[in-house]
């Protein structure tokens, strides 16, 4: 059996869990559509797309609204099934201006502190044991979804 190359790995940055089916505007070749984000980082982040998937590489803006303002920010769609729900799309931040990156930057400090982060060692066992489930439950909907679409089409 061959063995693996440990690659250097990268400290990534914590992911926000966001709040409130919070809702973006995404764009890409002209047409807008809605998202709801469900993590953050200060690379990127995935959201549910009302569109569907969009091909892995397609270039797009995000329009999200904060606290602090409106942040525009060019992305890049990755792969679907982030976070482990079939349905989310992951994307990452190419660019923002300098007041969208200000605002975001902001936005993401006062979420972390609020028990949004993912940072290990936030929660409390009864909590991680919530979370666990919760994910499950979103797991098994979005094959149940997933198969119901299939059907649907044959």
């Amino acid at each position: 059996m061959p063995r693996k190359v440990d690659k250097p790995r990268k400290h990534r940055p914590p992911r926000i869990r966001v709040p409130h089916q919070q809702k973006a505007i995404f764009t890409v070749d002209h047409q807008k559509f809605v998202g709801i984000v469900q993590r953050l980082s200060l690379t990127g982040g995935s959201a549910l797309l009302v569109k569907g998937p969009i091909p892995e590489g397609t270039l797009g803006e995000m329009d999200l609204g904060t606290v602090f303002g409106k942040v525009n920010a060019h992305i890049e769609f990755l792969h679907t099934g982030a976070d482990g729900v079939p349905l989310a799309q992951a994307f990452a931040f190419l660019a923002m201006d300098a007041v969208s990156s200000e605002r975001f930057k902001t936005a993401v400090e006062q979420m972390d502190p609020s028990d949004f982060s993912d940072v290990e060692g936030k929660q409390t066992p009864i909590d991680a044991a919530f979370e666990t489930l919760r994910e499950s439950v979103r797991q098994l909907s979005g094959m149940l979804t997933s198969e119901r679409r299939k059907r649907s089409k044959t």
